[in-house]
């Protein structure tokens, strides 16, 4: 697919799209032409590169774990420094903390929600439509 479609199939502008290959987290096939071509596998893997960026992870990061997304259970960090793993752990902390506290909003959310249709007064009822006037086709079945 090209760069438009994936654009609309991931929510994600094409100039975004771009930068994501600068920074190489994406590899599209070129084609003679020079346009870039993006197969299926592309859609998804935006959606996880968004994912982590929205999480707070910067993109060298993010470069370096992508491909311990495709198989969780294979590491692929031969060269994995001290301090990229200490990096690693504080980000995860700080996910972790975040999770924490979207899931406090969440409850509290709800739990006012809960009380707000506790104390609302009920819905009133629709009216009953008039008697068809004279010559008036019969009403439709339900």
């Amino acid at each position: 697919m090209r760069i438009g479609e994936l654009a609309e199939r991931s929510g994600t502008p094409r100039r975004l799209l771009r930068y994501y290959e600068e920074q190489g987290l994406i590899a599209p096939r070129r084609l003679p032409n020079g346009y870039r071509d993006y197969d299926e596998r592309f859609v998804d893997r935006i959606m996880q590169i968004r994912g982590l960026l929205d999480a707070g992870l910067p993109t060298r990061i993010i470069k370096q774990i992508l491909p311990c997304l495709d198989k969780p259970r294979v590491i692929h960090f031969s060269d994995a420094t001290p301090e990229m793993l200490a990096t690693l752990e504080r980000e995860l902390d700080r996910m972790s903390r975040r999770v924490e506290c979207l899931s406090r909003n969440r409850d509290a959310i709800a739990e006012y929600l809960d009380a707000v249709r506790a104390t609302a007064p009920p819905e009133p009822a629709l009216p009953e439509p008039a008697p068809p006037g004279p010559g008036a086709p019969p009403p439709a079945d339900r």
